[in-house]
């Protein structure tokens, strides 16, 4: 691989995106924007931090292509769907460290709530080893004063400010990506759509919300209204 190509960042996003919705849009297209590189969004098959997707791998990567159809510089990486097992990030960034080779800028985009949960996961210390992190910042979210001990020292002198310094090393720093205010999230979206709630459709594109109702996920009715009142259905 050429220099210039090993400096060129390699952003990837992972995450269940069930369903995707505006603030899993919002944060791709904040790192696209300001990183200056395409995010590649990469729907989990098997996430071991939490319970079964609502949807399966098929649907949610159907909805992941109609979010960013038309949408420049966000594209779909399907890679943990077809692994076995759980999902486990570092075995997704070991794979892609061996794909790109070592000398290639590569970055994990996640948001607040995951990367102050990190030391929970699976050989969380290995991921800044094999790659930066980009946090995306939640609004609420505590990454000033409410990282654990065993985070703070991992990550103790890593934090950069601007994001080209992302591309001057392959992995070990963390980037605070600041984002509009979101605050919808998918399991509120969820709860919405079993409430047969008509809020539920600002939270997502129109085409996912067309699909979600034809495919009767989440335990949406087929009489669904097209728009409604809003509401912060925030969980």
């Amino acid at each position: 691989m050429s220099p210039a190509a090993a400096r060129k960042l390699r952003t990837h996003y992972g995450g269940t995106f069930d369903p995707v919705h505006v603030g899993h849009l919002a944060i791709a297209r904040a790192a696209r924007d300001e990183l200056d590189a395409p995010v590649h969004l990469m729907p989990a098959a098997d996430p071991p931090h939490r319970s079964a997707p609502g949807a399966n791998a098929r649907q949610r990567v159907a909805m992941l292509e109609l979010a960013i159809d038309g949408e420049a510089g966000l594209t779909i990486d399907q890679r943990e769907l077809s692994r076995a097992g759980p999902s486990y990030s570092v075995e997704t960034l070991r794979e892609l460290r061996r794909e790109y080779g070592s000398g290639t800028a590569l970055a994990l985009l996640l948001g607040a709530d995951s990367f102050l949960s990190l030391p929970t996961w699976y050989h969380w210390r290995e991921l800044l080893q094999l790659a930066h992190l980009i946090v995306a910042d939640r609004p609420g979210s505590s990454l000033d004063d409410g990282l654990s001990a065993d985070l703070t020292e991992a990550v103790e002198g890593r934090w950069r400010a601007e994001p080209e310094a992302l591309t001057a090393a392959p992995a070990g720093y963390v980037f605070r990506l600041r984002q509009p205010l979101q605050l919808e999230s998918a399991t509120g979206i969820r709860d919405a759509i079993a409430a047969d709630s008509a809020s539920w459709r600002q939270w997502v594109p129109a085409t996912v919300a067309d699909y979600i109702v034809a495919h009767g996920l989440y335990g949406a009715a087929s009489s669904t209204p097209s728009s409604g009142a809003g509401g912060d259905i925030s969980r």
